[in-house]
């Protein structure tokens, strides 16, 4: 199976010097497999950013104030919907906040750009997705010619304030632009009229964008130049093949979340007390089956948990953390063992056990 020979938050980061006139979208860079391999390795990551997502909910659910924002960017075609369809659709759906943005409302553009952002950041626990995003207001915005370049071009340190000020309260910022060539667009927008049940995401509008493609790029080169930070860096996706931007995108959101180390939120009340009372409204056949499956269930799920942090581990090539998870496999199992006992003594206590 294919492999990232480079952690691809630094082979896709737009870095000083990043220069998008030498920029390949056919290239796959840092990834060294096929289109299987990707889409293998892709659905592998899958099953870890599940948990990982899940784990991230429980902790909002628990009073936690962390989340994740993925901004989506790119021309028409790029692949902005495929990103919400494929890498978001392997986790649960309840903990992934999904909103796009398109031309302001009169009472959007009445106030300031980034109202309508603030409205729609992800809640604590959850994944949020911008299809679109606040940089449509430095890049349609300035080509289109809606404000003047002393306006937009304040924006830049606006956004870099704001997106500053979001990691500072818990929110890790992901931002992906998917680029495609001129051609490969036009492959794709005829695709989209040659097809009768795509057409309805033909616009006539499509080519009036279309003609003004140079002014784009340039107006994304800036966006890279100017509000790609430490904080917040841009990742370019070269996105002619499907495929590789998608587990590009699905590889930097789980190597993310591993580093965010989300643990299974601490029960905030007393679990034996609360099991005992369980019991209580339990019938005695019903129980014993409870106690049977205990074993099997509790195991399955502590195995399940070190598997998922054996990969989180290789990602994130942390050798100090292998010991930590050697603990939390003790922890499961002395509370293994104390669940255990005291079902059985609940068991034994009953006269018709």
């Amino acid at each position: 199976m294919g492999t990232w020979t480079r952690d691809p938050r630094e082979a896709l980061r737009a870095g000083p010097g990043f220069d998008l006139a030498k920029f390949d979208p056919d290239a796959t860079p840092g990834f060294d497999g096929s289109k299987s391999d990707g889409e293998e390795l892709m659905l592998q990551r899958g099953e870890l950013l599940n948990e990982l997502q899940e784990r991230l909910y429980a902790e909002g659910r628990a009073g936690g104030s962390r989340s994740v924002l993925c901004v989506v960017q790119g021309l028409d075609t790029a692949g902005k919907g495929g990103v919400a369809r494929h890498v978001m659709g392997m986790v649960d759906p309840q903990g992934v906040e999904l909103r796009s943005f398109g031309v302001p409302t009169e009472e959007e553009f009445a106030n300031h750009f980034l109202w309508r952002i603030r409205k729609a950041l992800p809640r604590p626990g959850r994944i949020g997705v911008f299809d679109r995003s606040h940089y449509e207001d430095v890049l349609v915005q300035r080509v289109d010619s809606i404000v003047t370049e002393d306006v937009w071009r304040g924006r830049y340190d606006e956004i870099n304030e704001f997106e500053k000020e979001l990691v500072e309260n818990g929110t890790t910022v992901l931002k992906f632009a998917l680029m495609v060539s001129h051609d490969e667009q036009g492959i794709r927008l005829m695709e989209r009229l040659d097809r009768p049940d795509k057409r309805w995401k033909y616009s006539a509008n499509d080519l009036k964008t279309r003609s003004k493609w140079f002014a784009y790029k340039a107006a994304y080169a800036d966006v890279f130049r100017f509000t790609s930070t430490e904080h917040a860096p841009w990742y370019v996706i070269p996105a002619n093949r499907k495929w590789f931007s998608r587990t590009a995108i699905t590889e930097i959101l789980t190597r993310a979340m591993v580093e965010l180390d989300v643990a299974w939120p601490v029960a905030d009340f007393d679990v034996a007390e609360q099991r005992e009372a369980l019991a209580a409204t339990i019938t005695t056949p019903a129980l014993k089956e409870s106690l049977e499956d205990t074993e099997d269930t509790v195991e399955s799920a502590m195995e399940s948990s070190i598997e998922i942090r054996k990969e989180a581990l290789e990602l994130h090539n942390g050798d100090a953390r292998v010991e930590e998870a050697k603990t939390k496999r003790k922890e499961w199992e002395a509370d293994l063992e104390q669940t255990l006992e005291q079902k059985r003594a609940l068991l034994e206590a009953r006269p018709d056990a």
